[in-house]
């Protein structure tokens, strides 16, 4: 008799969560375009034009906050994972189903994660010792990030 595998939309199949280096990495991943993308408006700012500086900043600000938006939001709402989740192969899902949280709560949890940074950012340091390393965002949206094969 061949075993059958647990569903894999309950998290209760997967109890393996994902290490906290991984997700530190995967932040680190995930913030390197919008760095650039900063880097470059603030580059034209500082060559002396005002005029033209100032346009550059802001527009490079719009588009950073769009792909914030666009990872975060859509991507890591409809698939669970971010680019950097993607490239660390693990995602983003409900604790209760198992499955991405949409754009909405994705972009709340992200908002969220301002409360792990109050306290000495010690709400980032939890997933190090948290049964379900969980940061208080997680907590709050019930989420969890577990491996994907």
């Amino acid at each position: 008799m061949t075993e059958q595998p647990l569903p894999q939309s309950a998290v209760t199949a997967n109890p393996a969560y994902t290490p906290w280096l991984t997700r530190v990495l995967a932040f680190l991943i995930d913030y390197i375009p919008y760095g650039i993308i900063l880097g470059i408006g603030y580059a034209v700012q500082a060559t002396g034009n005002a005029t033209i500086g100032a346009a550059v900043l802001m527009l490079s600000t719009v588009i950073g906050l769009a792909y914030l938006l666009w990872n975060y939001g859509y991507k890591q709402g409809t698939t669970g994972s971010s680019i950097g989740k993607s490239v660390m192969k693990f995602k983003v899902v409900s604790e209760a189903t198992g499955q991405p949280i949409g754009f909405g709560m994705s972009v709340v949890r992200q908002l969220a994660h301002i409360l792990d940074g109050i306290i000495c950012y010690l709400g980032f340091l939890l997933p190090l010792i948290d049964a379900k390393r969980q940061t208080i965002a997680d907590k709050v949206i019930k989420t969890v990030c577990v491996p994907v094969s």
